[in-house]
């Protein structure tokens, strides 16, 4: 399964605290090509891995921008996957690329659920000046998007919080990790919250997730790890680890790090 977790405060009251650590963990079928993350070529403000698959290229699962927009987005597990929906992922790479504020551009997306299959999507406008605002919207759940207050979330293949039995594990987890993030030097924190999205202590069988999406679970295969760290002053951390030729023992980590622009 997809699984985010994320702990924002906008206005941190020690200067070694973060505004943001949000962890991500994309699974995806063997065969669905994807670029690793990067700066776009044709926008290098944006930073996300991309879809290749055709018909869908283009769309992102989880990007950030030097303007401070954050978007991610999770599919919501459904019985049927209707075929000639619109790509889900192109929902992240228009928030990354607009100009409309997280709140208005989720209001917009609300109007249009129905054009897809069921999704999550978090929307986020970062601003060191003006103070971070976080939103989100599940088409499979209520009509209007909502801002969130600080704290600390999780979302995987259901509505934001659903506690399935993984995502609560992992936030817990997610949850000691954050606890200890001040006085953990940044790169230990990186590998501690990659550790916490790639344990291995079986969650499953879980009735909640069976009864959800009753005989769609598909076989695939855990692809993708992301850290966003962002910290009192702006400055953005951005890891990926992602799993190359579809081996479980072959893995490529990239870091990238820019300061939000104020």
């Amino acid at each position: 399964m997809c699984i985010i977790f994320f702990k924002f405060d906008p206005r941190p009251v020690s200067k070694n605290a973060y505004r943001l650590i949000l962890a991500a963990n994309r699974d995806e079928s063997y065969h669905r090509p994807s670029k690793l993350a990067d700066f776009w070529e044709n926008n290098s403000e944006i930073l996300s891995g991309l879809d290749m698959e055709e018909g869908k290229a283009g769309g992102t699962w989880l990007g950030i921008s030097t303007r401070g927009k954050l978007g991610a987005l999770t599919n919501y597990l459904q019985p049927r996957q209707e075929p000639d929906a619109r790509g889900r992922g192109e929902l992240v790479s228009h928030f990354l690329t607009s100009d409309m504020d997280s709140l208005s551009y989720l209001k917009k997306v609300s109007t249009e659920g129905h054009l897809y299959n069921g999704f999550n999507l978090i929307a986020a406008d970062l601003s060191t000046a003006k103070g971070d605002v976080v939103c989100y919207y599940g088409n499979r759940g209520e009509p209007e998007p909502i801002v969130l207050t600080p704290g600390t979330y999780g979302l995987s293949n259901a509505l934001l919080e659903t506690p399935w039995k993984k995502l609560c594990f992992g936030k817990q987890l997610f949850t000691e990790a954050v606890e200890r993030s001040e006085s953990l030097p940044k790169d230990i924190l990186v590998t501690q919250l990659l550790e916490v999205l790639n344990n291995e202590e079986a969650q499953l069988p879980d009735p909640a997730i069976e009864d959800q999406g009753q005989e769609y679970i598909q076989p695939i295969l855990s692809k993708t790890n992301t850290i966003i760290l962002v910290d009192a002053d702006g400055h953005v951390t951005f890891t990926e680890r992602s799993m190359l030729d579809k081996d479980t023992s072959c893995w490529e980590t990239n870091t990238y790090e820019f300061t939000l622009q104020s």
